[in-house]
């Protein structure tokens, strides 16, 4: 494998900041189009082979808010998937919430009621109040900044069967200092009235997604895809613009080594990521899901470089197996230490289903500040004020070095830098664990051994030196099929084909059936029927780790 030796260009950088300037870029409008047909051009003079499709994406623009208490008008705003109200609005009395958590909304009768909760807007938030039969939400800004939100539980487009998930509250937000008004007055005991009024432009609307590819080890080769969204709220020049121009940066240059790659590079930018909770991303796995599964190696996914004052590189979500790669190209070109946390349930994360080892999202972010802020991405996000005064020149070179190292590293490695001993360790502390719980219960020890077979399949693996090109393909090849087992058991909740909901997710989800028999006291009449739903949970792991292993396997023993 050789050395990179090439340097992001501060200068291309900022002209494409200054392009990216120009347009509100709402998914599915003219504008937006506008702004790809620019991606398409630079993608096109640096050799890429690209193509614009365009496809049908459930898309909700949040129109015009009115928020009144008792004749007095308030500053605000709706949010993308709200429901509109009508003309009239709809008027409750305030029930306050807290934080809008499910501990919150317990014991409290919010039906009909406009409830008032501290924060931004979130699709938690608008699952809890549509289940509780709230009216409305009005959210508290945590500072005089009203932020754009998608507030859909749902990930992607809706089908039939999750439609009905969708938000049946009407949502706004109000600023930090008229929400601690309201709050006053609630904790004097006052009933106080609101009406709230909202706009909101949502259904099915055509959108764009574009494809650029290079593939010099053949067009039925394996390849990377790094992939980030387009459309923005407002300018949005830091949060999509900055983490486009680090994507056409890094293609520029990549591509004048393509020569050396070992695999081919598939980039794709999307389109619904704001306005369509990651519609793009989402039909993309959907519609070309045995492609993506028969050959893409890794996704590496960017989302707002080149923020101001974006000092921290501890902090980017990486699946286990590319925690090492992600750790040494950070400490070698920053010094910081990645600290590897898990990926939330955002940022275009669609392919975890169809089993690919994904990394990134965001890169750097903000130190800890005293307002708590849903994201560490500078008070301007997701506002008017996202414009390229909040972006670093010498921020977004860093980030581009870094990104363009590792998609670099995982086009060129002769074996895909994959570590599964560091998948099999963070999974064999879950068990561990469970093993404990449920000593006595149900018989876990299966699994068990199957992690401890994976560790060494794997090490085996990270270890081995010096091989021939059909070897090492053959390594590849084992890897590519063992992660299409070993992704969904850490990041979904076992079911391939069908997305999960954008709701918060627990570690390892797949194992959920399994801690929630752990979670009842021994003596608990529920327990046998428990058990019948933990067996079945148990042997869904079991068998994908037994998949996995003898992938692995195979391709050791030739």
């Amino acid at each position: 494998m050789r050395d990179l030796a090439l340097q992001p260009d501060r200068e291309h950088l900022m002209a494409h900041i200054r392009e990216f300037a120009r347009r509100v870029k709402l998914s599915g409008t003219p504008e937006e189009l506008e702004s790809f047909q620019y991606l398409q051009a630079q993608m096109d003079s640096y050799g890429y082979r690209t193509q614009l499709l365009s496809h049908d994406a459930f898309i909700s623009l949040p129109g015009s808010a009115k928020v009144e208490i008792e004749g007095e008008s308030l500053r605000c705003i709706t949010h993308s998937m709200s429901a509109s109200s009508g003309e009239g609005g709809i008027s409750g009395d305030l029930a306050y919430v807290g934080e809008g958590t499910k501990a919150d909304f317990a014991g409290k009768d919010v039906a009909g009621k406009i409830v008032l909760v501290d924060g931004i807007a979130t699709e938690e938030v608008a699952a809890l109040a549509s289940a509780a039969g709230a009216l409305g939400e009005l959210h508290v800004s945590p500072n005089e900044h009203l932020y754009e939100m998608c507030v859909s539980p749902v990930w992607g487009s809706p089908s039939q069967h999750t439609r009905a998930q969708l938000p049946k509250t009407v949502i706004c937000t109000i600023p930090r200092n008229d929400g601690m008004r309201l709050r006053e007055r609630l904790a004097r005991g006052e009933k106080v009235r609101a009406t709230l009024a909202a706009e909101v432009d949502t259904g099915w609307r055509k959108t764009p997604l574009l494809v650029a590819e290079l593939q010099p080890a053949g067009e039925d080769a394996p390849f990377v895809m790094f992939s980030g969204h387009h459309d923005t709220w407002h300018f949005g020049v830091m949060d999509n613009g900055g983490a486009n121009a680090t994507m056409l940066e890094a293609a520029r240059l990549l591509a004048l080594r393509a020569s050396d790659w070992q695999r081919g590079l598939r980039i794709c930018f999307w389109s619904g990521h704001s306005h369509g909770r990651y519609s793009g991303s989402a039909w993309y796995a959907d519609e070309y899901f045995d492609e993506l599964d028969l050959r893409c190696a890794a996704h590496v996914n960017v989302d707002s470089t080149g923020g101001e004052g974006a000092t921290v590189l501890t902090n980017s979500g990486v699946i286990d197996e590319l925690k090492p790669l992600a750790a040494e190209i950070i400490a070698r070109l920053t010094g910081q230490k990645h600290a590897g946390r898990r990926h939330g349930r955002a940022a275009d994360q669609s392919f975890w289903g169809v089993g690919i080892p994904s990394m990134f999202g965001s890169v750097s972010h903000q130190p800890p500040r005293p307002v708590k802020m849903l994201t560490a991405l500078g008070w301007w996000w997701h506002t008017p004020h996202d414009t390229a005064e909040h972006i670093d020149p010498d921020n977004l070179r860093r980030d581009t070095q870094i990104v363009l190292e590792i998609v670099w590293r995982l086009l060129t490695s002769p074996i895909l830098p994959l570590d599964y001993t560091v998948y099999a360790d963070a999974l064999g502390k879950q068990v561990a664990q469970l093993q404990t719980e449920l000593a006595g219960r149900i018989d876990v020890s299966v699994l068990a051994n199957a992690i401890d077979e994976l560790r060494v399949n794997a090490k085996t693996i990270v270890e081995a030196k010096d091989l021939s090109a059909a070897k090492a393909a053959r390594i590849n090849d084992s890897l590519m099929r063992a992660s299409r087992h070993l992704v969904p058991l850490n990041y979904t909740s076992g079911e391939r084909f069908h997305h999960d909901s954008a709701l918060p997710h627990p570690a390892w989800p797949s194992l959920e059936g399994l801690r929630a028999l752990a979670a009842l006291p021994l003596t608990s009449p529920e327990t046998a029927f428990y058990a019948v739903h933990a067996r079945q949970v148990r042997n869904r792991v079991a068998h994908a780790l037994r998949q996995a292993n003898a992938a692995l396997r195979a391709a050791l023993e030739d």
